[in-house]
């Protein structure tokens, strides 16, 4: 883009100027509406989500055999959701409420919210071949899936897809796992131990000098030339963000047990760290099925890689990338590392989400150093792109404002920093990102 154009998209939109300033920039959506109006623009439904449900309950007797540590659970893969009231107390007096965290961080099998949307396509994929295949039912126990004839059956077919970690992580382990044969294209700023990760469960990683754009484009390519692959689609799959809309029910089940009330008088402001989208647009779209318009749904980026603040902001959406801007989209929290947003994302969820913030760096780390310090819960940097979230809220008039919120609302509110990444980090490379910390 040329400077000239950028000047007059600034005069246009003048928050870009902070942007391309790299400057920690907040964004609260004027044309966020209610559920009921918002619905019909996004495309699925709550008889879509429920489907979900049902095909994570089919597939639960194989999760629970082919991954012991989901035994307990049933063959459920969800994570807990923890009070962290000395996290609190290190924002105080700034944040009115209470402050929780949503540990997608923990996830078995991938440890990562991707463990949602990845594995969920990758069943919806196997069960639709094994159903066409005349191999499988619907009345069936699927743990059958575990048999030598399955993955013999499975062999046949390949699943490709572009990732900068996690999302490659939970497809390659499932897929792997069921005996599909797996490539996934990794970007520059995947950490090494990713990648080793998936090559010992026998995935193939192709790996590239460029971001994760270029990741997604090769991959796509590469499974176009074959009629037996599967290219899962973070930017565009339907399938993925309906794995992970099925958080918002599953957290609403887990406040009724805890006896925490969410409801007009008692908000939800959920912050959600995004990337190219899909994982916290999935979350949101079902936690806006489970709690109506008492949610309140904020997207977290780095400063380096503010792509879904840009295009909802602008209207421009997959039309613009933070590098048109000349904004590098380098940044440590390498889950976030994405330079252009899913349109389809941006345009599906523009009016239910209340807002857009970025986060600098420095303030991820900060951050992992006071968690790990004042709770002992440990996350990679992009984990805690949530954790501004309460701070900005809080302290903006403006948003009250918008939103009408009272302070009696705010005093009774819940903010929920959703922990998106962490869980399976080793030891050494914790110690490193402590140590950046302190």
């Amino acid at each position: 883009m040329k400077n000239a154009d950028i000047q007059k998209l600034i005069q246009q939109f003048p928050l870009i100027e902070q942007l391309i300033a790299l400057k920690e920039t907040q964004w609260f959506n004027p044309n966020s509406t209610s559920v009921a109006r918002a619905l019909p623009h996004v495309g699925l439904t709550q008889q879509d989500v429920s489907e979900a449900h049902a095909r994570l309950a089919r597939f639960a007797p194989f999760i629970a055999q082919a991954f012991p540590e989901t035994a307990a659970s049933r063959g459920m893969i969800e994570s807990d959701v923890v009070p962290i009231p000395a996290m609190q107390r290190r924002f105080s007096p700034d944040i009115t409420g209470e402050l929780w965290l949503k540990k997608d961080s923990h996830l078995p099998i991938s440890g990562s919210i991707k463990a949602r949307g990845g594995i969920y396509e990758v069943l919806t994929h196997a069960e639709k071949l094994a159903f066409a295949a005349g191999l499988l039912t619907p009345d069936d126990d699927y743990s059958k899936l575990l048999s030598p004839e399955f993955a013999r059956f499975f062999s046949q077919y390949s699943i490709a897809v572009g990732s900068t970690g996690n999302l490659g992580l939970s497809i390659g382990i499932i897929s792997a796992r069921l005996g599909f044969h797996v490539t996934v294209h990794m970007s520059a700023d995947a950490r090494a131990w990713k990648k080793a990760l998936l090559r010992s469960h026998g995935v193939n990683v192709v790996e590239y000098a460029e971001d994760y754009g270029v990741a997604v484009e090769q991959g796509r390519k590469a499974a176009a030339a074959d009629a037996n692959c599967f290219f899962i689609d973070d930017e565009n799959s339907r399938t993925l963000f309906l794995g992970y809309a099925v958080a918002g029910q599953r957290l609403k089940d887990q406040f009724t047990r805890l006896g925490k009330v969410v409801d007009n008088a008692h908000p939800l402001f959920v912050y959600l760290p995004c990337g190219v989208g899909g994982g916290p647009g999935g979350v949101a779209f079902g936690l806006k099925l489970a709690f109506g318009d008492a949610v309140h749904c904020i997207f977290a980026e780095p400063t380096h890689s503010p792509c879904m603040l840009l295009g909802v902001y602008t209207g421009l959406h997959d039309g613009i990338a933070v590098q048109d801007l000349g904004i590098d989209n380098q940044t440590a929290a390498d889950g976030l590392a994405v330079g252009r947003a899913s349109g389809f994302v941006g345009r599906a969820m523009e009016r239910l989400l209340d807002g857009f913030y970025t986060v600098d760096d420095n303030t991820l780390y900060q951050q992992l150093g006071w968690l790990a310090q004042e709770e002992g819960i440990q996350l990679e940097p992009s984990a805690l792109a949530g954790m501004s979230g309460p701070q900005r809220i809080c302290s903006n008039s403006g948003y009250h404002q918008l939103h009408g919120f009272s302070p009696e609302q705010l005093a009774q509110a819940t903010h929920l920093v959703w922990a998106t990444g962490g869980g399976m980090v080793p030891a050494d490379e914790m110690a490193h990102y402590l140590a950046k910390a302190r």
